[in-house]
């Protein structure tokens, strides 16, 4: 049972349809179709907080808390309830990118549980026949685009480092609720009523929908028995129970055995896969230090981009008082975006097969770039060169479609988690395994591996890990130093989102409106989204203002009113003058997510 005292928040009823169109031929706008906007309050707490995206995770994460564990215990309990609750964003089947902030000796660590391409896996794996390019869907429904799974993994590493609690003890909220079921949410309902492809594993299928083929009713006792075994075999043996023995065995079957789509996926690249510990991405800005993902994820270098970019240009502010989005911050915060994601297509992949050109981030360069901003829109911009060095590399567009999850958790020691988790699209590859989904993550490499003669970075090699946009976000007071090694002081902000490659400008754009102009976190998740992936400019359907886009266009925009399912999640500390401290945490109204706290 769930520890009192608890605020749940309501959870969104109107549903409402996905359009668009990206790069990949055939592929959606979004990982994640709409669901309805409801509005939600900020949560106060004196001691702890979580912020996940899902009533019962957030529920499962506060019960650990209360046991005396860890913001990385609840994380783990947390994942383990969305890999059941939310299956189409993410789960055990998938990968995520975690950071940790020890709270007694505010050491950062940045764990990478991405997903890895099989062994066999080559530079034609996303080709046809006839050497072009596969449609978005004929590379994504099947084994084909399974990467080995690394969450758990990476968690169990973790736990290792940072947990407090037995490892076994986390996973008996996910156990009992996979036992006992739940009731279908009416975002999950909406999902799986509009989704084209699941039904046709007869796993998935028999168990999302009645056996008619209709939809489960919202309401409807969804239970996992399956997914409750595999849960306590992970929790007896470890990460050993996934990687090795039967259900490794299954997953390689179901990956190389698919009857139209077959994968590469072997059990010795389960068996070896590692998840590797990096060190944060911290930069300055104004008085905090901003830490974030560094490569194989472009979000921590993205976000640090668009916010130094904007300093440097001495932009306005995105939106006012009142929380409307004005044209000159839009501009400005859409052509920072621009100029980010020119330098990931060209620069970012996994550094162990492509080492990023240094300076990314330093502010001379980014000064540069934000000498581009003028008064008209640029058009595409270009990217830069940090470090002056020729080399020969191919731009390239590929924006992924994580469909994915983020939470936030502090505890009452001051540790605190950032973790974004994915299976890419939604609900993965539409393979199902003893209870869970796999993710598509290998169709977020690029597809072409020349692009006018020079190799793109994030092409398909064996071993390599996929390009991502997540960006978990940790914020700390600055305490001093230099410019290239700012010194953390107090724990500020956690924050993140899933969003595809969206993600980098739902949290640059919360982290702007509540670090720079001075908006409460729950009204900046609020606030309609929008930016630019370096084509045209964004913006959140049936929420921007009046004129907005017209304003935009005038400056020499194309301009695209789209569908733009955020799902920020986010816990601010604030701390008055007699040294009382508070946490406020935000969940975003586009999705079912939910603050606890006590």
């Amino acid at each position: 049972m769930p520890v009192r005292p608890f605020r749940l928040l309501a959870l969104a009823a109107p549903l409402l349809a996905a359009a668009g169109a990206l790069a990949q031929p055939g592929a959606p706008s979004q990982p994640e179709g709409a669901t309805g906007f409801a509005p939600r309050a900020a949560l106060q707490a004196r001691r702890e907080m979580v912020a996940t995206a899902n009533p019962h995770a957030s529920a499962a994460a506060m019960t650990v808390l209360a046991r005396g564990g860890g913001a990385l215990d609840a994380a783990i309990a947390a994942q383990m309830v969305l890999t059941l609750v939310e299956p189409q964003s993410s789960g055990i089947g998938g990968g995520a990118f975690l950071l940790h902030r020890d709270g007694r000796s505010n050491a950062v660590v940045a764990w990478d549980g991405r997903e890895t391409a099989p062994a066999g896996a080559d530079e034609r794996l996303f080709l046809g026949p006839d050497g072009k390019p596969l449609a978005f869907f004929d590379a994504v429904v099947g084994g084909r685009s399974v990467g080995v799974p690394g969450v758990v993994r990476m968690l169990e590493a973790a736990h290792a480092r940072h947990g407090r609690l037995p490892w076994a003890t986390l996973f008996e909220p996910a156990i009992r609720l996979a036992t006992e079921g739940f009731e279908v949410s009416p975002r999950l309902h909406a999902l799986l009523a509009s989704e084209r492809h699941l039904k046709r594993d007869a796993s998935a299928a028999r168990h999302f929908y009645a056996p008619d083929g209709t939809t489960w009713p919202v309401g409807h006792r969804l239970r996992n028995p399956e997914l409750a075994d595999t849960l306590a075999r992970i929790a007896r043996e470890g990460s050993l129970a996934l990687h090795a023995g039967p259900i490794a065995r299954e997953i390689v079957d179901a990956v190389r055995g698919h009857p139209t789509n077959p994968g590469r996926l072997g059990e010795r690249d389960l068996a070896f896969y590692a998840p590797i510990a990096r060190e944060a991405l911290c930069t300055p800005y104004r008085r905090w230090v901003v830490c974030g993902m560094p490569p194989p994820s472009s979000g921590g270098i993205a976000v640090a981009q668009i916010l130094g970019i904007l300093e440097a240009a001495r932009a306005p502010a995105l939106a006012g008082p009142d929380g409307v989005p004005r044209v000159d911050g839009v501009h400005a915060f859409a052509e920072a975006g621009a100029l980010a994601f020119a330098d990931r297509g060209r620069w970012l992949a996994d550094p162990a097969f492509v080492a990023p050109p240094a300076g990314l981030v330093a502010p001379r360069y980014l000064a540069a770039r934000a000498a581009a901003i003028g008064e008209r829109a640029m058009g595409r911009a270009r990217p830069g060169s940090p470090d002056g060095a020729p080399r020969a590399a191919a731009d390239e567009a590929t924006l992924e479609q994580p469909s994915t999850s983020h939470l936030s958790i502090v505890d009452a020691r001051g540790d605190a988690v950032a973790m974004t988790t994915t299976i890419e699209d939604q609900f993965g590859a539409r393979i199902m395994v003893r209870g869970f989904l796999l993710n598509n993550q290998l169709s977020d490499f690029s597809f072409a591996a020349i692009e006018d003669g020079a190799p793109v970075a994030n092409r398909v090699e064996p071993g390599k890990r996929p390009r991502s946009s997540m960006a978990p976000t940790l914020v700390f007071e600055r305490a001093g130093g230099p410019d290239d090694a700012p010194r953390r002081g107090a724990l500020a902000m956690s924050l993140g989102s899933p969003g595809g490659s969206q993600i980098i400008g739902y949290v640059a754009r919360t982290l702007l409106l509540t670090l720079r102009d001075g908006h409460d976190l729950q009204a900046a998740i609020a606030m309609p989204n929008l930016g630019s992936r370096n084509g045209p400019v964004e913006l959140e359907a049936g929420r921007a203002p009046a004129g907005l886009a017209a304003a935009l266009r005038e400056r020499g925009h194309e301009v695209r009113e789209i569908p733009m399912t955020s799902g920020l999640q986010g816990i601010v500390r604030r701390c008055d003058a007699a040294g009382r401290c508070t946490l406020v945490g935000g969940a975003d109204p586009r999705r079912e997510g939910v603050v606890l706290g006590r």
